[in-house]
């Protein structure tokens, strides 16, 4: 039988009662669990414990702690910041960044974007069933869309590694433990930007000797760099 892990932002005591709505739903409505029916739960402070429904009540599940399980991180602390993309391009980077290691996720609007809406509360839903899926101890956090400029001078201020994603860029085998990957749209950077990178001493990385689309660009160097 599968072992459903759930997200709960809330101290894990060894016995209580789990009233949030949304997971009482999904648990007694969604998936049908009965009392007896073993799950995970972890929250933000990096707990992940193994219970048992011992009661099901009108809103609520008496769980109680069967064991401690070790809680899986990422080794690395990676922001990826990528181009808005259009329609479920945008999901499925959040997704499966979220599986690759990714630590933060930072839209961009370069020059070249064409999309410029990006709906918050849906990508932390998304990275968040991401994280309770692939077995991560930890929710990427998600931030609201900003210039390339402003994350450069951001993350080299917090003492960020930066590399910029270019066909044709250095490559390297080992990478800092704190390190941000741009990687700009469908279009490719301006002139503008490129200068930008240039006066920052901003490092280049190289994806593939072939041109990839913005979407495979972005999930490639989140694998690289983790």
């Amino acid at each position: 039988m599968k072992l459903h892990r759930f997200y709960l932002d809330r101290e894990l005591p060894k016995d209580f009662w789990m009233d949030d709505e949304g997971l009482f739903h999904q648990m007694t409505r969604v998936l049908r669990f009965q009392e007896g029916r073993e799950l995970v739960l972890f929250n933000a402070v990096k707990e992940e414990r193994l219970y048992k429904i011992v009661k099901i009540g009108n809103n609520a599940l008496h769980l109680e702690l069967v064991t401690e399980m070790a809680p899986k991180t990422p080794s690395k602390d990676l922001y990826l910041c990528f181009s808005l993309l259009k329609k479920d391009k945008n999901d499925w980077v959040l997704q499966k960044g979220t599986e690759l290691g990714v630590s933060h996720f930072v839209p961009m609007l370069c020059d070249r974007t064409e999309k410029t809406g990006f709906d918050g509360e849906r990508a932390l839903k998304i990275v968040t069933e991401a994280a309770e899926q692939c077995g991560r101890a930890d929710i990427p956090r998600v931030r609201e869309p900003l210039s390339p400029q402003a994350i450069i001078d951001e993350m080299q201020t917090d003492d960020v590694v930066v590399f910029v994603a270019e066909q044709g860029g250095e490559t390297r085998s080992q990478y800092s433990e704190k390190v941000a990957v741009l990687v700009g749209p469908e279009g490719g950077w301006t002139d503008d930007e490129k200068q930008y990178f240039v006066e920052r001493k901003v490092q280049h990385i190289s994806l593939s000797e072939f041109t990839l689309r913005a979407e495979t660009a972005a999930i490639t160097a989140a694998a690289l760099l983790q």
